[in-house]
């Protein structure tokens, strides 16, 4: 892949790429800026390898994916959770986000089932593309889905 079509194809993805990786952050935006920043030099580096350049959405969302988890396991816990929400955004427009509670709810659910109801829902990736993308089985993106949309059922739930 030469450079104009590395930079052809970001551009062309860019937007789904970091809506997906602010879900993936729950609304932190800047945490998002970083690792999207860090898979594309990630990606760029090892463009070579990609050998279906029909796969680069899937392909550049497994890199943004890993570089997440990466970034999660070196972070340590610095508040409670019982404080959480009483922790404010940063960031002022993070703070006034419409999708304030569902980021919410989302950074409630385990890694996985997370990254699979984002590239379900959010971005209309198969079982077959998410197994691929998370490396794991179908039937274990399926599980994911299903705890997902259950967990997230009883997390937004206004009764």
């Amino acid at each position: 892949m030469t450079r104009e079509q590395f930079i052809s194809r970001v551009n062309a993805t860019q937007k789904a790429f970091r809506r997906f990786l602010v879900a993936l952050c729950c609304g932190d935006t800047m945490l998002a800026d970083d690792v999207a920043q860090e898979s594309y030099i990630k990606a760029y580096l090892c463009c070579d390898s990609l050998t279906d350049s029909d796969k680069f959405n899937a392909w550049i969302f497994k890199i943004g994916y890993n570089t997440f988890l990466n970034h999660m396991r070196g972070q340590r816990l610095t508040v409670g959770y019982e404080d959480a929400p009483d922790v404010t955004a940063n960031d002022r427009a993070d703070s006034t986000f419409a999708y304030q509670e569902l980021y919410e709810a989302l950074n409630k659910l385990p890694s996985k089932e997370r990254t699979s109801v984002l590239l379900f829902y959010m971005q209309g990736y198969s079982v077959k593309e998410i197994a691929e993308i998370q490396d794991t089985s179908q039937d274990a993106v399926k599980k994911h889905l299903s705890r997902g949309r259950n967990h997230l059922r009883g997390l937004l739930s206004t009764d």
